[in-house]
């Protein structure tokens, strides 16, 4: 729901590596990330054959799966900032592919003709944003000492991505890299390397009725945990949201009524300084209440980017503490 993008990507690479590997083997070749004949031969076509369709079922299984879980990056910045972001990595990654291939061969010896292929320097991109932005929920520990997250299986699907080739490490490395230049805005990059306004209306008009789902009922099963530890730890936290948001859902209904302003403070400590799922409601006193807390313009401006008002974007940072995570994920639910 509420990601064409990520579906089509999930689907059409998919469907086309699949019938490439079952029926239409003969083809193969044109799909071949091969260096040699886009640097020698001038044969630019072959980058995006090459660096679209993966020929390996394994690649095509593995980054299948991340390219699902990544879809919370289209919902949270919508499909046009989500593409500029893949084209921005793909075009990146792309010059950094061969950078890295003379580099291995200059210091190296390393003579590298060809390189895995698929759409992978854009999907190990958007583990920077993952790592940066995405908040990390202990779910439980292993033995004691090792703690399962929320993160752990998206890590574990990208070590499996990265050790299912010999030259993989060069896509990695440079999908990385472009995740970094993109994410961190050097050099303006995500202002050059966009899609235009005309030609994400073009896609949205033609495109994403095909691939737009339908938003999932309340009867849908919650999460994807393996045991039933994690299924329940998973059931508990959807409880909690849907707590909080009809707290917030109440305390916005009294100002409209009131004509005041939600006194989110009272809502979002308790939530902060939560240690387990099973602790009870407590609203602190006025005269505990905190100051409010100075609020980053740059974080407002990013808010604002995504479509919120500023006193809406003012006052959920300032209720959070200044988590710009906190305070995204639940203006996005209101």
């Amino acid at each position: 729901d509420k990601a064409p993008l990520s579906k089509s990507l999930l689907l059409v690479p998919s469907a086309i590596s699949i019938l490439l590997t079952l029926l239409f083997q003969h083809y193969q070749k044109f799909f071949t990330y091969n260096l040699q004949a886009i640097k020698e031969d001038f044969q630019i076509w072959r980058l995006v054959c090459g660096r679209t369709i993966c020929l390996d079922l394994k690649d095509t299984f593995c980054s299948s799966l991340l390219i699902y879980n990544f879809r919370i990056f289209e919902r949270r910045y919508g499909s046009r900032k989500f593409s500029s972001f893949l084209l921005g990595a793909w075009m990146l990654s792309a010059l950094f592919d061969l950078l890295l291939v003379e580099i291995a061969e200059y210091i190296f010896g390393i003579t590298i003709n060809s390189l895995p292929s698929g759409f992978l320097g854009p999907v190990f991109a958007l583990f920077v944003p993952f790592y940066s932005s995405i908040p990390r929920v202990q779910v439980t520990q292993v033995l004691g000492h090792f703690s399962i997250t929320n993160k752990t299986l998206v890590y574990i699907l990208g070590l499996q991505l990265l050790t299912s080739g010999s030259y993989i490490w060069i896509l990695a490395l440079s999908g990385l890299v472009s995740g970094i230049c993109y994410n961190s805005s050097i050099l303006k990059v995500h202002r050059i390397l966009c899609v235009p306004s005309w030609v994400a209306k073009i896609f949205s008009w033609t495109l994403e009725p095909i691939f737009s789902s339908a938003e999932p009922t309340n009867e849908v099963r919650v999460g994807m945990g393996a045991t039933v530890d994690i299924q329940r730890q998973q059931r508990m936290e959807l409880l909690d949201r849907q707590i909080m948001m009809s707290q917030v859902a109440q305390m916005r209904r009294q100002r409209q009524q009131q004509g005041g302003m939600i006194n989110w403070n009272r809502l979002f400590p308790p939530l902060r300084h939560r240690h387990n799922a099973n602790y009870q409601d407590h609203h602190p006193s006025e005269q505990d209440t905190p100051p409010p807390t100075e609020v980053s313009e740059e974080q407002v401006a990013r808010l604002m980017e995504m479509g919120f008002s500023r006193g809406d974007a003012l006052e959920a940072l300032r209720a959070s503490n200044n988590d710009l995570n906190v305070a995204t994920n639940f203006l996005l639910q209101h």
